[in-house]
């Protein structure tokens, strides 16, 4: 059973630390956990979705930048040595014909009935908030212990075989005298989505609502705060809503896969 000083990691936890945690049974988002290494996003799917999946990923490096794919029915990433991908992220979602049937904490049995299931890793917006913070900008979420607000918006995703979607994005407040170095730093990281999609309009992208947002916690915005916005690894889950594949598995929004690869491995 998990015990109390499970439920205070942080930024000073291991990766592999972090994921053993997470295999014990403890779910909480990831955010602000394991300082200095990428987080990714999760999609698995059978074998006759790969292709397209992929495809969209390709044609999307946006909010879909590819870590990594797994070989079919492999559950063993190489960016996460030791890991079992089916027992060590905390939160997964579990998808049927484009809605979402369950949450649960380990997806092995599961697994068991999909043998021919392919995994892909996608960057996440996660790996660049402590730069963000080593830069004295700070991430109001990770402060307050809460996950990161995420919308869908307007932005259409450019469709590929089966797959279609629109873009779901992040948001963090920026002061406006750090918007730009929030733009700059976050630009050093191509690979974990870079730089903003929108800034200061999230009218302009078709969020009408920013106190709920789709996904994630209310967001925490500060006097003078500019919304800022972040092309986000949960679009993926917005293709298998849209475009309704049989079955699927995904991370739930927020809580990912903590990899063995320092951030600064993916800074241009």
């Amino acid at each position: 059973m998990p015990n109390e000083s499970d439920m205070t990691m942080g930024a000073a936890t291991a990766p592999e630390a972090a994921r053993r945690i997470f295999r014990s049974g403890v779910v909480r988002p990831t955010c602000g956990v394991s300082r200095g290494y990428a987080q990714a996003n999760m999609i698995m799917l059978p074998r006759e979705y790969a292709y397209d999946f992929l495809l969209f990923a390709q044609r999307n490096p946006k909010p879909c930048p590819i870590l990594e794919v797994l070989d079919e029915g492999s559950p063993f990433p190489s960016i996460a040595r030791g890991c079992d991908i089916r027992t060590d992220i905390p939160l997964y979602r579990v998808w049927e014909n484009g809605e979402a049937v369950d949450t649960v904490d380990d997806v092995t049995d599961l697994w068991s009935s999909h043998d021919d299931l392919v995994t892909f890793l996608i960057g996440c917006s996660f790996t660049f908030e402590f730069p963000l913070m080593d830069a004295g900008i700070p991430m109001r979420h990770i402060a307050a212990g809460r996950n990161v607000p995420m919308y869908d918006t307007s932005i259409p995703c450019v469709s590929a075989g089966r797959f279609s979607a629109t873009m779901v994005v992040s948001m963090r407040g920026i002061q406006p005298d750090r918007v730009a170095d929030a733009v700059r730093i976050s630009g050093y990281y191509p690979r974990v989505h870079g730089t903003p999609v929108q800034i200061g309009h999230p009218e302009s992208i078709g969020i009408a609502d920013m106190e709920h947002p789709d996904y994630g916690d209310p967001p925490i915005l500060e006097r003078n705060d500019v919304p800022v916005f972040w092309a986000c690894g949960v679009t993926p889950q917005a293709a298998v809503m849209s475009s309704k594949p049989a079955f699927a598995i995904t991370h739930a929004p927020g809580h990912m896969l903590i990899t063995d690869v320092p951030d600064s491995d993916y800074m241009v």
